[in-house]
């Protein structure tokens, strides 16, 4: 049908080789249905397993099937990045490589596109994941309201649907700290969600690890957003607030009793404090530092060993 997009669907790869082949065989069932012109781009990033060799066998079989293949491993977002970077259609759909998200609900995000969003999240009815792996999301959701607003991060997902015109806002960024959530925010505001199923994980198991998350969410909170000077100021005031009422105290001890208050505890716990805040925000400022010092560098956010499949074309009906 001519109303129907087109769309470029982009997958990050890493130690999947047993979920791609169903999960192109799915996309190959829907796409066809929602889409008059359609490509998948499958990113692998550093997979330690046969990946490479099953998404090479996949750009043989379909046309409309892509390969990117990084020299090492670069991260989920990097992939995305890449991925998003090589696509030619009007709508960029990403989705994970591990079949948690069907791809037969990829409809719902494209309807919910045309409403006028620019940006659509598939939010789980219920997710599958453990009880650590859910906390430890929960505090990376934390983390990227500060720099998406609320309300947006708590329906982000890596299940999204975007207009491909958004990666201009970040066509010249560099860093291999990437945050494709918080970028696309650097393009518009008009957000959406729409609730879909979120399957239970069949093969292997997940490879974000709780450290794995909470330095995520540490990148996110230092690399996308200034709370944590903001934190480190407040609580430099407060506690400047408190050693002037501690100096009141003093000065008022003498003035009443003729003395200073007496105890070595006491000093010892005033000085404590305050060098655990000074170190607190000295800490914060070098990891802004630190990130800065990166950046100069210009390191790249990955380097591609090799593509297959870009020049067989895309899916028509």
């Amino acid at each position: 049908m001519p109303d129907q997009p087109t769309c470029s669907v982009v997958v990050p790869v890493y130690n999947s080789e047993a979920t791609l082949t169903p999960l192109i065989e799915r996309l190959a069932a829907i796409l066809p249905t929602i889409a008059r012109q359609f490509e998948v781009i499958l990113v692998n990033d550093g997979s330690r397993d046969k990946s490479w060799e099953v998404v090479t066998q996949l750009t043989e079989a379909y046309s409309w099937v892509h390969g990117i293949n990084f020299m090492r491993n670069y991260g989920q977002h990097n992939a995305l990045l890449a991925g998003i970077r090589a696509a030619s259609h009007a709508i960029i759909i990403t989705i994970d490589d591990d079949l948690q998200h069907p791809p037969e609900e990829i409809p719902k995000l494209l309807a919910k596109l045309a409403e006028g969003y620019d940006v659509v999240y598939g939010t789980p009815v219920q997710r599958r994941d453990k009880l650590w792996r859910d906390l430890a999301s929960r505090i990376t959701r934390l983390a990227l309201a500060t720099s998406m607003g609320f309300e947006t991060a708590r329906h982000a997902s890596a299940f999204r649907a975007f207009r491909t015109e958004l990666r201009m806002a970040f066509a010249d960024y560099r860093s291999p700290d990437m945050i494709l959530d918080v970028l696309l925010t650097w393009g518009t505001t008009r957000f959406g969600s729409v609730i879909v199923e979120h399957q239970p994980r069949q093969v292997g198991k997940s490879n974000y690890t709780l450290l794995k998350l909470l330095n995520h969410t540490l990148n996110m909170m230092t690399g996308f957003s200034t709370l944590p000077l903001r934190i480190a100021s407040l609580t430099g005031f407060v506690f400047t607030i408190f050693g002037f009422l501690l100096l009141l105290i003093v000065i008022s001890a003498y003035a009443i009793e003729g003395s200073s208050v007496p105890g070595f505890p006491f000093l010892a716990s005033v000085i404590t404090i305050f060098a655990g805040v000074q170190l607190f925000g000295i800490g914060i400022i070098g990891e802004y530092l630190g990130r800065i010092h990166f950046r100069s560098m210009h390191r790249p956010s990955s380097v591609i060993r090799n593509t297959i499949g870009f020049d067989s074309g895309d899916g028509k009906k």
